[in-house]
């Protein structure tokens, strides 16, 4: 058990010292998680509430978009649903008054055919009478079908309703995202429109670190794996971090263009991205390195 423990307080002690480099397997830079936060709606930006470095929480209101022009809108689909509506009652009633007519036309044809059966009528009475009868059997029809155009046009304006509703409720800016704002594009009163940019927003609270190992070193990590990390907190002292591995890319690539020297650019390398709680020290951008 001591031969374990004493070589890791010697890694520990060799960490906060300015010659540790030796112990580093990797170096890179932090990086965050960022997203670029679109309006959804158009028209002037009534309250836009937040700065460069607030803090936000998802789902938290953070600014107004003018809705004036979608509520008129709104209040002119309902009042016309309410006339269309009002007239499919008219037509209702009148299907209902129509139907009154067939039924009392039914009730002479049967008067008829029993004086037609006596001798009491005569043919062209009886043609007549059925011929009423076809008309409004007809008008019916016809009046039933306006009804049922009716309804279809109350169920269209209904839906104009909903789609104006949705883009009411997209005129409301709202977070998405748990994260910090690092950059704020727009201020109140300006004019916005869907997919216009309104601020850049990041998870601080877990920086990734973006480090390149060599094939050599592939088979000594593994996603999922625990690792430490250093980053420089003054000039003469390194912080231990711990981390965890969380991607390791699939295919080698040139060391990137930030290593300068020829004979390192054409080494072949792969990428890997470490997870490292922040308690505030790492910042997007920071340089740090990987101890296997």
């Amino acid at each position: 058990m001591q031969k374990l423990i004493i070589p890791f307080l010697s890694l520990a002690i060799l960490a906060g010292c300015s010659g540790r480099n030796n112990l580093s397997d990797a170096y890179g830079n932090f990086e965050a998680i960022e997203y670029l936060i679109s309006a959804e709606g158009q028209g002037k930006i009534l309250s836009f509430d937040l700065e460069e470095g607030s803090v936000l929480s998802k789902g938290q209101i953070v600014g107004y978009i003018d809705t004036m022009a979608l509520y008129l809108q709104k209040q002119q689909l309902e009042a016309k649903i309410k006339a269309v509506v009002a007239q499919r009652a008219g037509v209702h009633a009148r299907i209902e008054v129509q139907k009154t007519q067939k039924n009392t036309m039914l009730v002479e044809k049967e008067r008829m055919e029993k004086l037609l059966a006596d001798g009491a009528a005569t043919g062209k009475q009886m043609d007549d009478l059925m011929g009423q009868l076809a008309i409004i059997k007809k008008q019916i029809t016809a009046t039933g079908s306006n009804y049922q155009t009716i309804a279809a046009e109350i169920v269209a304006l209904q839906a104009q309703v909903m789609i104006i509703q949705d883009q009411l409720r997209r005129n409301t800016i709202i977070n998405p995202v748990d994260g910090t704002v690092l950059e704020k594009y727009v201020e109140p009163y300006e004019i916005t429109a869907p997919g216009k940019t309104l601020y850049k927003i990041a998870d601080l609270n877990t920086m990734i670190l973006r480090v390149y190992i060599s094939g050599d070193q592939l088979a000594s990590v593994s996603i999922g794996q625990d690792v430490g990390v250093i980053i420089d907190d003054a000039e003469t002292v390194q912080v231990p971090l711990k981390g965890k591995v969380t991607w390791i890319s699939g295919k080698s690539e040139f060391t990137p263009k930030i290593i300068q020297t020829r004979e390192e650019r054409v080494n072949l390398v792969y990428a890997v991205k470490v997870e490292v709680p922040n308690d505030g020290r790492i910042k997007i951008g920071m340089p740090g390195e990987l101890i296997l």
